[in-house]
């Protein structure tokens, strides 16, 4: 099978009775190779038992599948889903080693073995990066499952790692809406190792962006001074507190989306409504449980971010890119520094980036109808400066240090945020020794300016 990840994914038709109605070359090989006949029933036991199992809970499930052919191993990842009185199979992974060469680990908790065994597993998220499909492997790291990490955002679960050229593939690709593979990453809040993600991009029926189809392979042990470990008891408290939350509410909202999607049939129009506001209220109230975990993590005395060398305009890019999308959908244009635009700066990456999204979904979020917004930067003196500039319906000058403190939203009439995003992204920038101000007045739209140290 050389060459056969170019391929991904393989996919291939079951039907009712256990028959190899379709499949791609590879696969249509393989069944023969290990006994089957073209067209006739599977005979790979572990397949055939997963092709039950989707049948039987006529839900999409995911499995590691293993089998032999003439002296070789082979391990397949497969998604199944059900499609009327078909199983729809894909092979994401396709691993083959001689027999008997697999390795196991030892010396480390039950957890860890299974992970190990599990390595491999999968992942989809939609064009806004939401999962919309995981495995089990990860979640259940997590005590969870992974239908109840469906809906969640894809970065709320795994912390992403530069390469060594400074760039995030998977950030780049986003961007450019191409597939990805090298993007080093750790889920959070588990010892399940470091990863390596790759992706395939969806389109939809009209050719539009429509997410990713992704992998991850377990390749190393998880770094124990990876940055987003707690860094103390208060905050390591925090985050504990933030998952005995997440757990019901994540719940709360996989069961409202369950209904909303009237998987079990048909409902009244009213309450598959009632279902989509109960799950919109719960994802609400999960980012603000995000956000006072962070904020909890920012106020810690010994917070540090790193300070690295990067190019401001290139992370302004990187956030105009992530946030096209929904740009798009609220019919608003994004103005960003072209490619051959460069500021070094000094700051921490992946918080420089987190301050930029935060302030260009504000943008979005007020700006009007066929509204554009501006990133704009420039050098002044030993700082350098971008600025987030919009069309919205500004802010009074009574008003440009409160939209920085806690919980301050000064239209009490928007549901949407926590009233912690600014206060966030302040904190941020003055650890990093820049700083976040606003320039605006009523009915002018708003200039939100980040500073932070030049670099020479």
């Amino acid at each position: 099978m050389i060459g056969i990840e170019s391929l991904f994914p393989i996919c291939g038709t079951i039907d009712a009775e256990g028959r190899l109605v379709d499949a791609d070359p590879p696969l249509a090989v393989l069944h023969v190779q290990t006994g089957g006949k073209p067209g006739g029933m599977v005979v790979i036991p572990q397949l055939v038992a997963l092709v039950r199992l989707v049948a039987q809970l006529q839900a999409p499930v995911s499995r590691a599948v293993a089998t032999a052919d003439n002296g070789t191993d082979i391990e397949l990842f497969i998604n199944a889903r059900p499609d009327d009185d078909m199983v729809q199979i894909e092979i994401v992974e396709w691993t083959t080693r001689p027999a008997g060469a697999a390795i196991r680990s030892k010396g480390k908790s039950r957890r860890v073995d299974f992970a190990r065994a599990a390595a491999d597993f999968s992942w989809t998220v939609n064009e806004q990066l939401v999962l919309t499909a995981i495995s089990d492997a990860p979640a259940l790291a997590l005590g969870s499952s992974g239908k109840s990490l469906v809906g969640q955002s894809f970065t709320r679960f795994f912390s992403l790692f530069e390469s060594e050229d400074g760039t995030m593939p998977l950030l780049d690709a986003f961007a450019a809406q191409r597939g990805f593979a090298g993007q080093q990453a750790r889920l959070r809040g588990s010892d399940y190792g470091i990863l390596n993600l790759a992706g395939i991009p969806l389109f939809n029926e009209g050719n539009a962006f429509a997410g990713y189809r992704g992998t991850a392979v377990r390749v190393g042990e998880t770094d124990e001074k990876s940055p987003d470990k707690a860094p103390s008891p208060d905050s390591s408290f925090g985050a504990e507190i933030g998952r005995v939350l997440k757990a019901p509410l994540d719940r709360i909202i996989a069961n409202a989306d369950v209904i909303r999607q009237q998987n079990d049939g048909p409902l009244r129009r009213g309450y598959a409504d009632y279902a989509a506001d109960i799950a919109s209220a719960g994802r609400h109230l999960m980012s603000l449980v995000d956000d006072l975990v962070e904020v909890q993590a920012i106020e810690s005395p010994d917070f540090r971010p790193e300070r690295e060398a990067i190019d401001l305009c290139d992370v302004a890019r990187r956030a105009a890119g992530l946030l096209a999308v929904r740009a798009a959908d609220s019919g608003v244009s994004i103005d960003a520094p072209d490619l051959n635009e460069a500021l070094p700066a000094n700051g921490e990456f992946r918080r420089v980036l987190q301050i930029l999204v935060n302030l260009i979904g504000n943008a979005v979020r007020y700006s009007p109808q066929g509204g554009m917004i501006w990133l704009r930067a420039e050098r002044d003196g030993g700082n350098a400066v971008l600025i987030v500039a919009d069309q919205g319906k500004g802010i009074a000058s009574a008003d440009h240090d409160r939209v920085f403190e806690k919980f301050e939203r000064l239209d009490r009439n928007d549901p949407s945020g926590s009233g912690l995003g600014l206060y966030i992204s302040r904190r941020l920038a003055r650890a990093m020794g820049g700083d976040l101000q606003v320039d605006s007045a009523l009915g002018q739209g708003a200039r939100f300016i980040l500073t932070l140290p030049a670099r020479d």
